[in-house]
């Protein structure tokens, strides 16, 4: 398949913004997309847009239209929503829609509003990603979910709460220089594991916070960047889509996540590299068992094997795979429609140099893989960044 050209990345700080609209927040990232990318608003052809709880946390509906609006286009547009997957789902619509040859440019995102909710408004929106009938009505929260995985992994496995400690270690000093990130906070393992329990064995560092904010993404046919010239130095080369049951309950097993190894083995496939090939990875860490289980997925370590990378140095920024660069859900923040597409924007810009952590990247570095998973990984969307020459 074609690749597609990244030749443009927005993003808001990621935090607490009760008082911004949605609107106004994706407008932010989108514009500057645009202007990082040079392409103007009418050359836009669509819009495919990630959010989760908009009708909740702004009464809003029909939002397509109303964020192509802010972006100075009346260009097609819909909302995409498959949990805190839907700006990964949007980016790979974005591409399908480019390769197909329906489209030359294609601006893909997404943007969440939640901490005008409330802790407890926020935890009951979130909660509409799991099985309704057979979990939330039994009082499971994701804390829980994502506990129950861990406990799962320990028995099967081995591993310990030290072990995830390591991992909230690592993306917390990852975001200590990023502008963008939620947490800029430097803590260490002592601070997670005396942190007030959540969920056995979780405790508050081990889960991402509460965010607003919006990222957008500016895609390209490689047609159109050659006419006009744009900076076209890293394209999406490879994307994978997987699912799984809603429910724990229905799955084989808790401690793996079929839908991310589907999406991986699709994009890879695509792309045609292996997980040997890649250099840097963002992962879906809203949970710190989720990195864990993330890794095994893709390929990049066997099962049992991931829990001790962080721990081991591996994962760090100068390991042997850098992974969470951004600082993660963990660290960075997780509006959740906004994250998907705010995961491409990371490996983009550290393969072209411009990110705060680019440093950490090696020289020589050429693929990255960015990972994003709805509910309990449900749903997931793999993607391949590949430096151009």
């Amino acid at each position: 398949m074609s690749d597609v050209a990244l030749t443009g990345t927005g993003m808001t700080s990621f935090g607490s913004h009760p008082d911004r609209t949605g609107r106004d927040m994706f407008a932010e990232a989108g514009l500057a997309a645009l202007e990082d990318a040079g392409v103007p608003a009418a050359d836009v052809d669509e819009l495919f847009y990630g959010n989760f709880v908009g009708t909740l946390s702004e009464g809003q509906g029909h939002q397509g239209p109303l964020m192509a609006e802010a972006l100075g286009t009346t260009a097609p547009s819909r909302r995409i929503e498959s949990a805190c997957a839907s700006s990964g789902v949007a980016v790979r619509d974005a591409v399908r829609a480019i390769r197909s040859g329906e489209a030359d440019v294609v601006v893909a995102g997404g943007m969440e509003r939640m901490t005008n909710m409330g802790t407890a408004g926020a935890t009951k929106g979130l909660a509409g990603a799991a099985d309704d009938l057979y979990e939330v009505r039994s009082g499971v929260t994701f804390p829980g979910a994502y506990a129950l995985m861990a406990r799962a992994y320990f028995d099967e496995y081995g591993g310990s709460h030290e072990d995830l400690a390591h991992i909230a270690v690592k993306n917390h000093d990852n975001a200590l220089v990023n502008d963008h990130a939620h947490l800029q906070q430097e803590i260490t393992v002592e601070d997670a594991l005396g942190a007030p329990e959540i969920a056995s064995p979780f405790t508050l560092y081990d889960s991402c916070p509460i965010s607003d904010g919006a990222s957008a993404l500016v895609l390209t046919s490689p047609e159109y960047a050659d006419e006009h010239g744009l900076d076209a130095n890293v394209a999406i080369t490879g994307a994978g889509h997987g699912g799984d049951t809603m429910a724990l309950h229905d799955r084989q097993s808790l401690s793996r996540t079929p839908a991310t190894r589907d999406a991986a083995g699709e994009a890879y496939d695509d792309a045609g590299i292996e997980p040997s090939d890649i250099a840097i990875a963002e992962v879906h860490d809203c949970f710190t068992i989720a990195e864990v289980l993330a890794l095994e997925a893709l390929g990049l370590y066997s099962h049992g094997e991931a829990i001790g990378a962080a721990r081991r140095g591996e994962t760090r920024r100068d390991g042997e795979l850098p992974v969470n660069l951004s600082g993660g859900l963990k660290a960075k923040g997780h509006p959740v429609g906004a994250t998907g597409a705010a995961q491409v924007a990371a490996i983009a810009t550290l393969l072209d140099g411009t990110h705060p952590r680019a440093d950490a990247v090696d020289d020589d570095a050429t693929v990255g893989v960015a990972q994003n998973a709805g509910g309990t990984v449900a749903s997931a969307t793999v993607h391949v960044l590949e430096v151009m020459e």
